[in-house]
């Protein structure tokens, strides 16, 4: 085996010890031949010592492979991968501290106060849990005297992002809530005359949770006796629907009819003069309103309008006089007009 060249003379540091020749060759050394306490397999790293020995006499650092403390979830206790747990002093968010809110099967979240008071107030509606926050149950005491059917739990805002949308416009308040019961159509008309509501509103497949919030608030503000929509190709009720509608998908009777056409015949057996609302009708809703029977509005989506069976059935087409560069309403928009029209 050939030395290297010598390097050129200089001034050496002293060493404490002398060292063999091969050892200021880190990695080459003689064939069959390894430092002392290692295996002959494996290279020596200078100034650490060989693996499996101690450190020398004075040496404050540990050994390159003592045991380490496993890392483990701040949070579940389970442990996690090297270099990935929490750092010293880190706070937990607050969405993964706060434990998930989960809506039971046959149940929903309503939110927002107007929802929320609306359906603590309505006796057909069954209440599982109810969230709020220190500054929301005070706004809600306000509306709604205590005391309440349902105990509240108080919590931070931060709760709510767990079990709602980002978009979610809650106040502070969130209520776990069964389904409305459904209502018959007979009863509806019998309990808005007595109250002194007659108008009814029948949606065609529109599938717009909220555009039908939107429809039932405005039929709440023009007392509209009921809100008449299939039982298909129409959405459910919703924590959506019930904040568009703002309190008044519990205060206006919500019916569901297999057959709608089916729904026009009842009404006009029942008196109602039934009208179809149509962009393209000759007659506006002004002229030919009824002012010595009830009135019912049929409208359909905002992309197909009335279905042909709907349209057949209709006492008369109507439509609202808008300028003939837009076409058309959001259906939300046009029930309000037409509802402020029918009270007027």
């Amino acid at each position: 085996m050939s030395r290297p060249p010598r390097r050129p003379e200089g001034p050496r540091r002293p060493s404490p010890s002398p060292q063999p020749h091969h050892a200021a060759h880190p990695g080459k050394t003689p064939a069959g031949k390894a430092p002392a306490g290692k295996a002959p397999t494996g290279k020596a790293q200078p100034g650490r010592p060989p693996r499996g020995t101690a450190p020398a006499e004075g040496d404050s650092r540990p050994p390159r492979h003592a045991a380490e403390p496993a890392h483990t979830s701040a949070h579940t206790g389970a442990p996690t991968p090297r270099g990935r747990g929490p750092r010293p002093g880190a706070q937990p968010h607050p969405e993964a501290a706060a434990p998930r809110e989960r809506a039971e099967p046959n149940t929903l979240w309503l939110y927002g106060l107007h929802a929320v008071a609306a359906a603590l107030a309505n006796p057909r509606r069954r209440l599982r849990r109810l969230l709020l926050t220190a500054e929301a149950e005070a706004t809600l005491a306000e509306r709604l005297p205590k005391p309440w059917k349902l105990q509240p739990e108080r919590v931070e805002r931060s709760r709510f992002q767990t079990f709602l949308t980002e978009d979610a416009v809650h106040q502070g308040a969130a209520l776990l809530a069964e389904p409305l019961p459904p209502v018959a159509l007979e009863d509806a008309l019998e309990a808005g005359q007595k109250e002194g509501r007659s108008t009814v509103l029948l949606l065609d497949q529109v599938t717009d949770p909220r555009n039908v919030g939107a429809i039932l608030r405005s039929a709440a503000a023009f007392g509209a006796a009921a809100v008449v929509m299939q039982d298909r190709n129409a959405p459910p009720e919703t924590g959506a629907m019930a904040r568009a509608a703002a309190g008044a998908l519990d205060t206006v009777p919500v019916v569901r009819e297999v057959n709608l056409s089916r729904t026009i015949q009842t009404l006009q057996k029942a008196g109602y003069w039934v009208m179809g609302m149509d962009g393209e009708a000759r007659a506006t809703l002004a002229e030919t309103k009824p002012k010595d029977r009830p009135s019912a509005l049929v409208l359909g989506a905002e992309d197909t309008g009335l279905r042909r069976l709907q349209r057949e059935n209709c006492d008369e087409l109507v439509r609202l006089p808008i300028r003939a560069e837009m076409e058309s309403l959001n259906v939300s928009v046009a029930a309000a007009i037409a509802l402020y029209e029918l009270a007027r």
